[in-house]
């Protein structure tokens, strides 16, 4: 493949996030996709929480004792001469900060719904922020081996709750105990189910849906049903128009069971088939106080990334630090020069990987697309863009100001210094959003969700040895600030001194006890901007001018 463009390379690249709610069976599937395309010999278990194999794409300690992904993970994989980009999100609402920033890096969402409880809470979230973004989804119906809701009802709720229209590519016949296979609108053809999981895509029986009558005495009346059902919702649905789905406008739809791996080697073929290649990213840059834009493709000559995720401790025996980098252009080679834009200083990675859970390999080159992990020792922040010396500045990576604060106590004050290095080290990688009181005291933590106060208290204990305690506070909520001039920041920062606080990015933020004080304080100084969203770009910079 040496011989190949940069644009013929990228062409070759898939990189997608799989969404869920909890417990749709998204880890699951996720193996089983590694399982086919060869990645993986072996799927592990989640169905046991206890279980002495672990989900390959769970790794930290604490996920294994809770059965549930609290980080997202990174795999590539090759299929059909294509490299596959497979990044795993945390399906809990508490973690949700994690999957925003993992869906600005991928070109499209594979979505899985569990066939019981269709559209759930959080589904409906992820969404909101893949409409946003335009970005392509694919929707996969698991768990049809159980007893659950009708296929048409699954896809009316589908368009309804997430205002897209569903174009089915499978279809499946009958449900739960009669549960007899799937019906492929792309191939004309019946795939026979039967249960077990360490049955492979060649395991299963096709039958040609021209074999009508042979179906029929088969399967009977469920066949009957299924092919009614089947018509109306064809019927119903727009055809399948590529260029719809590539604007975010229109869903495949596809059902299956990923515990059984049934149905899922058709997902893997429209990702192959159907998901695009990365596309152009938007950079900005202030000239002379004013935003110049600039548009990068895929097939530029340069370098050129963007930090979305920073974890610490990935191996416990080295204690290092990952920056998952998702490349926009150029290619990667061992040893070029790179140069963190925001600080401008040279990138001198120890090491430079690409990832298979926790298995990883030395790159020897990556193109855009491709996901890549450089081992820091600090320097590296999330948002961050890399470059081998063009100025560009990649935007777009959300951070919500936190609704939960705790303050952070620690019980041996002779652990201060793991204490310290321990929250800057999580606050980077953006596990919790940590606040330095600029009057000085104890250090404040600020979570989506209460979940995220628990992990950060675990991995404190267990990867820095620094034991903490944790105590409510009176802060609600924060605000990131901005002015049109240091004078008017300063006039402000003295009026609340004991409000003003700097994050793990040292953007200068505003501590609220409701929702008032924003409202009190903006009347008062009426040139100073509230930010419930920090760009990552630029605001720490405008602070500190």
């Amino acid at each position: 493949m040496a011989s190949l463009t940069h644009l013929e390379e990228s062409r070759r690249r898939r990189t997608f996030a799989i969404i869920s709610h909890p417990d749709a069976g998204k880890t699951t599937l996720t193996e089983k996709l590694l399982l086919f395309s060869g990645a993986i010999q072996i799927a592990g278990s989640v169905k046991a929480r206890k279980a002495s194999r672990h989900a390959t794409s769970d790794w930290m300690e604490i996920e294994k004792q809770r059965g549930i992904s609290v980080a997202s993970s990174v795999m590539q994989m090759l299929y059909r001469d294509h490299v596959i980009n497979l990044l795993d999100t945390p399906g809990h609402k508490d973690f949700s900060e994690d999957t925003y920033r993992v869906l600005t890096a991928v070109d499209s969402a594979l979505m899985v719904i569990d066939a019981a409880n269709g559209v759930e809470a959080q589904t409906r979230r992820l969404i909101e922020v893949c409409r946003q973004r335009d970005t392509p989804i694919i929707t996969f119906v698991n768990k049809m081996d159980r007893e659950v809701r009708e296929p048409l009802d699954i896809l009316d709720e589908v368009e309804r709750e997430l205002g897209m229209p569903c174009v089915p590519m499978t279809w499946p016949v009958g449900q739960g105990k009669t549960f007899g296979g799937i019906m492929n609108l792309r191939s004309k053809a019946m795939t026979v189910f039967e249960s077990g999981s360490e049955r492979r895509p060649q395991d299963f029986e096709t039958i040609p849906l021209s074999e009508r009558e042979t179906l029929l005495k088969r399967f009977g009346h469920e066949f009957e049903t299924a092919e009614q059902s089947m018509e109306l919702a064809v019927g119903a649905s727009p055809t399948w128009d590529h260029a719809a789905f590539l604007a975010g406008k229109q869903t495949p739809v596809f059902f299956g069971s990923g515990v059984n791996n049934f149905g899922v080697m058709e997902v893997l073929e429209a990702l192959v088939d159907l998901a695009p290649s990365p596309g152009p990213r938007t950079s900005q840059l202030m000239v002379n106080k004013q935003p110049v834009v600039k548009v990068i493709a895929p097939d530029d000559q340069n370098f050129s990334g963007v930090v979305f995720k920073v974890q610490a401790n990935m191996d416990a025996n080295h204690r290092d630090r990952i920056a998952f980098v998702r490349m926009a252009s150029g290619k990667y080679s061992p040893g070029m020069k790179l140069k963190v834009q925001r600080t401008a200083k040279e990138l001198r990675p120890t090491s430079v990987v690409t990832f298979l859970s926790q298995r990883r390999e030395a790159v020897d080159e990556a193109y855009a697309g491709d996901i890549i992990g450089f081992t820091t020792h600090g320097g590296v922040q999330l948002g961050d863009t890399i470059t081998d010396g063009a100025n560009l500045q990649f935007t777009g990576l959300p951070f919500f100001a936190p609704e939960l604060f705790m303050t952070v106590i620690l019980r041996n004050p002779l652990r201060t210094k793991q204490l310290q290095q321990g929250l800057a080290q999580l606050g980077e990688e953006g596990a919790i959003q940590v606040f330095r009181p600029e009057i000085g005291g104890p250090m404040l933590l600020g979570a989506v969700g209460q979940l995220q106060f628990e992990v950060v208290q675990h991995r404190l204990k267990a990867e820095y040895d620094a034991d903490i305690r944790l105590e409510g506070c009176q802060y609600t909520g924060a605000r990131w600030i901005t002015a049109d001039t240091p004078a008017e920041l300063r006039a402000f920062t003295d009026a609340y001194p004991q409000r003003m606080a700097l994050d793990a990015a040292n953007a200068l933020a505003f501590l609220c006890t409701s929702p008032y004080d924003v409202r009190l304080a903006q009347e008062r100084f009426p040139k100073i901007h509230f930010h419930p969203l920090r760009e990552h770009a630029g605001l720490a910079l405008q602070n500190a001018g």
